[in-house]
């Protein structure tokens, strides 16, 4: 009399989600493939002209730009990205590079001013800048280095993470769109991944990180004119970034935050996918959940504190308003992770129990599988690999809806910030006995009880299923319960070195 009336309202809504979701994944897929089709390409739809020479002006024809590498203990990488961004085509007195090295370990610290120091030397205009506290983590940082008077004579800037290696063409694909577009704040560049065969949980991560460039950034860019800003691999329009009061430390995702406010103040952003900056996927389980947790707790927080000021932007149409609040936030942020965990872990395991109530098959079965194929477009040479996607997915859908609860709520870890560990060329200059221990998870470390207690309530319902009923979900169900409990005891994502 009780449970059963609960679990049918439970696979009402989680079948409204499901079908949210679908709507949501195939308007997307729609338009990418209409911008793939129709060769749309931003150079196309924007006017781009390469920055042409001329003798009376010199150097004066390129505006001056400033490159940010916001870095905290970055041991493994810090090389790299300074080298990349040092080796930047762009003439060297209309080029201002500030390394912001917020690393609490000093031997580290002298590391990275010694590298800026070697690059100076050649004639670089490198500025090594450092704090005695993180106040605003990257956004405290980048912040206050804009107030920089030398700042000033800048119209653009470009970011860097530490781990990121720009073609030294970059500047010169970019910018010009920024020059030629004055509506226009931000370009947007692809990420490409150093290290997506490492293991299997990196290229689960490149088939997911694939999907959200090309189908979700190109999508909005063409839409809208609007995305997420990635918070690296990107230049913005330093004056976009001053109208709207620069970096704010309100949330984990400081680069979301200026990207909603920029659009609320009417500028445009261009996404240009044919533009790719090498980064690294974490290849550790331990640091993807840290990421993941603020990738997920951080926009359902900016949610909670920006929706109003959406609905009473005056700038922004009404179309444009419902694509922020509904399709940005609500359907991709909060329905999303919300419905993979507790229609696809909690309630369709649970509903074996109760053989009165059965669940369409469109909505357990059709509709997943079209979700599916419509996230598998983005990487096709992995396509083989999406039953491990889903089930990998399925599995990480438990910290992501708890990330989103958190921010929603405001509840604690809601502000926390834990850098992901990076491995950068290690491989190429250590055995590999140094990386595993550096990078191994101690025994008694390797457990986590939550994953490890969904897997044995999973296994319970499959159990059950098999037994009893012949809807065949435990076809789906046991495989999912041995994901978890992989996962529970830490045999995921433990770095396996390739075999080059």
């Amino acid at each position: 009399m009780v449970l059963v009336p609960v679990v049918r309202v439970a696979i009402i809504f989680c079948l409204i989600m499901s079908v949210m979701l679908f709507i949501e994944k195939f308007s997307m897929g729609l338009v990418s493939f209409y911008v793939k089709v129709f060769r749309r390409k931003p150079e196309k739809i924007y006017k781009w002209e390469p920055i042409r020479e001329d003798e009376e002006l010199g150097t004066l024809a390129y505006p001056m730009v400033l490159v940010q590498i916001p870095m905290y203990n970055e041991r493994e990488v810090y090389r790299l990205s300074i080298g990349a961004v040092c080796n930047l085509v762009w003439p060297s007195d209309r080029l201002i590079i500030q390394v912001l090295d917020d690393s609490t370990d000093l031997t580290i610290r002298d590391m990275v001013q010694k590298e800026c120091d070697k690059w100076l030397g050649k004639g670089i205009n490198i500025h090594y800048i450092s704090r005695d506290n993180r106040n605003g983590y990257k956004a405290g940082a980048m912040k206050e280095a804009m107030e920089i008077d030398y700042v000033q004579q800048c119209e653009h800037v470009a970011i860097f993470d530490a781990d990121f290696q720009p073609a030294s063409d970059f500047l010169i694909r970019t910018v010009p769109f920024l020059m030629n577009n004055p509506e226009i704040a931000l370009v947007q560049a692809r990420w490409k991944f150093v290290n997506a065969d490492e293991c299997l949980m990196t290229r689960i991560q490149e088939m997911s990180l694939n999907y959200h460039f090309k189908i979700e950034q190109q999508s909005g860019s063409s839409t809208f004119a609007f995305f997420g800003f990635n918070g690296t691999a990107g230049v913005w329009r330093i004056q976009a970034i001053n109208e709207v009061e620069g970096w704010k430390e309100r949330t984990t995702v400081e680069d979301m935050d200026l990207a909603v406010r920029a659009s609320l103040a009417g500028w445009k952003f261009v996404y240009v996918g044919n533009v790719k900056v090498k980064s690294e996927l974490p290849s550790t389980y331990k640091a993807y959940r840290f990421q993941q947790h603020r990738w997920s707790c951080g926009p359902a927080n900016l949610f909670r504190k920006v929706a109003m000021e959406i609905i009473k932007a005056k700038k922004v149409p009404l179309g444009k308003k419902f694509f922020l609040v509904y399709n940005f936030f609500f359907a991709r942020r909060i329905i999303s992770h919300n419905v993979t965990f507790f229609f696809y872990c909690v309630v369709i395991p649970v509903s074996v129990f109760f053989p009165e109530i059965q669940i369409p098959r469109w909505g357990a079965v059709y509709i997943p599988t079209a979700i599916t194929l419509l996230n598998s477009v983005g990487t096709p040479s992995s396509i083989h690999l999406t039953i491990f996607w889903i089930l990998f997915e399925n599995a990480m859908s438990w910290h992501r809806c708890k990330a989103v609860f958190i921010g929603l709520t405001e509840a604690d870890r809601v502000n926390e910030w834990i850098v992901t560990e990076k491995l950068g060329d290690m491989m190429k200059a250590k055995s590999i006995s140094t990386v595993v221990k550096k990078f191994g998870t101690k025994f008694w470390e390797r457990f986590h009880f939550a994953e490890i207690a969904i897997g044995v309530y999973l296994i319970l319902c499959a159990s059950y299923d098999y037994a009893f009923n012949t809807d065949r979900y435990f076809i789906y169900i046991f495989p999912l319960s041995l994901s978890f409990l992989i996962m529970g005891f830490g045999y995921v994502g433990t770095f396996v070195p390739g075999s080059k």
